[in-house]
């Protein structure tokens, strides 16, 4: 496996960054490297021995703003991440998801998932990998769900509508009514397939076209068909109304195709990304950018506020993020088998917070759902 990117010779000196003490607990210092990379500087500084340390030496001067304190509303979506295989690679991907990875949800976390969907709380399920299809209990957890009454929704990356052995699976997703949300980060082909891979574009289209067919993104019938945009480097989103006309009037005018809705999403400055702005000396002024931009209006409407994001292990955290850098909701460990009889007791519980926040409230804000205002 190739070097990470401070291994060897590297254009960043590490050792003239001028660093200040910090949190230890700043979830940003956690991030799995590849085997033989030094530690990244900033919020990418800390190996797992120095996070388990009374304190940590080293951490950029721009990490030292402080993220509000949040506390927990009713909860009403339980996110689950079913496992890290995916057909594809992406370049912003906060997960390293790929066709290499093997984890997957067990059979008696599928089942304990399904449990705390009875709770009358929940409303919805939010499928999330790698890509959830590829997982052997996909379709089963779906239609078990629905039959609960729960909404489920689908992050698609639409291309695993075309592979092999997933021919139907678009006619399964309408027949359950789930909600898919879909990754279409460019109405342009060079520029998806650039950050997605050679001929992604290309086969999102198929695939997008192969929904519509299926009722998909009629605004007057119940298939629901979101679309998700991210921008394709350091930047934050546009504002989603007017990137939503453009997306709307560009893809009915190229391909025919219709969705409901835009959604825009902020790059998190962790895993693969973070490792890419990195290498390019780029990711230092991306965490002012965001840091900058923070506005307290979005605090009110996060997704962690009302979200429990669940890993493939079962165990629990504030939000997708916060489980790649593997901080536990709240703070301290818990699993599905806790969450069973604590559906009703998370309500004003602090959420885990950090620097890597800022990506949330930062401009129009970010979530699961797209913007916050």
């Amino acid at each position: 496996m190739a070097p990470g990117p401070f291994a060897g010779n590297s254009a960043t000196n590490f050792h003239s960054i001028d660093f200040t003490v910090h949190d230890h607990n700043d979830p940003l210092h956690r991030q799995h490297l590849e085997p033989g990379a030094r530690p990244m500087v900033g919020p990418l500084c800390c190996s797992p021995e120095w996070l388990s340390a009374s304190s940590c030496p080293l951490t950029c001067s721009t990490t030292s703003r402080l993220f509000p304190p949040l506390q927990r509303r009713r909860l009403h979506t339980l996110q689950v991440n079913l496992g890290y295989r995916c057909n594809q690679s992406c370049s912003h991907c906060h997960v390293n998801a790929g066709p290499w990875r093997t984890e997957a949800m067990a059979e008696a976390q599928i089942e304990q998932v399904l449990g705390v969907l009875a709770h009358p709380t929940i409303e919805t399920l939010d499928l999330t990998g790698g890509a959830p299809e590829l997982h052997p209990r996909f379709r089963s957890l779906v239609g078990r769900a629905r039959a609960l009454g729960r909404k489920v929704i689908d992050r698609c990356n639409l291309t695993i509508l075309l592979e092999p052995g997933q021919e139907d699976l678009a006619a399964f997703l309408a027949d359950q009514a789930v909600h898919v949300v879909a990754s279409l980060p460019c109405t342009e082909a060079e520029r998806v397939n650039q950050q997605r891979g050679d001929g992604v574009f290309e086969r999102s289209i198929a695939a997008l076209q192969r929904l519509n067919h299926l009722g998909y993104g009629d605004p007057t019938g119940p298939l629901r068909l979101d679309l998700v945009y991210n921008p394709s480097g350091a930047n934050l989103p546009p504002a989603q109304a007017g990137l939503e006309a453009h997306y709307r009037e560009a893809l009915a005018r190229d391909y025919g195709l219709r969705f409901n809705r835009l959604l825009t999403i902020t790059n998190m400055p962790i895993e693969r990304f973070a490792r890419d702005l990195a290498h390019r000396d780029a990711l230092e002024a991306y965490l002012e950018q965001l840091q900058q931009a923070h506005r307290a209006e979005n605090l009110e409407a996060v997704m962690c506020r009302g979200l429990i994001s669940v890993n493939w292990k079962g165990e629990l955290f504030d939000c997708d993020f916060n489980q790649q850098l593997g901080l536990p909701l709240g703070g301290r460990h818990r699993h599905l088998s806790d969450l069973l009889d604590q559906v009703g007791d998370l309500e004003g519980e602090s959420i885990r917070v950090a620097t890597h926040c800022f990506g949330c409230t930062a401009g129009h804000g970010s979530s699961c759902g797209g913007a916050l205002s």
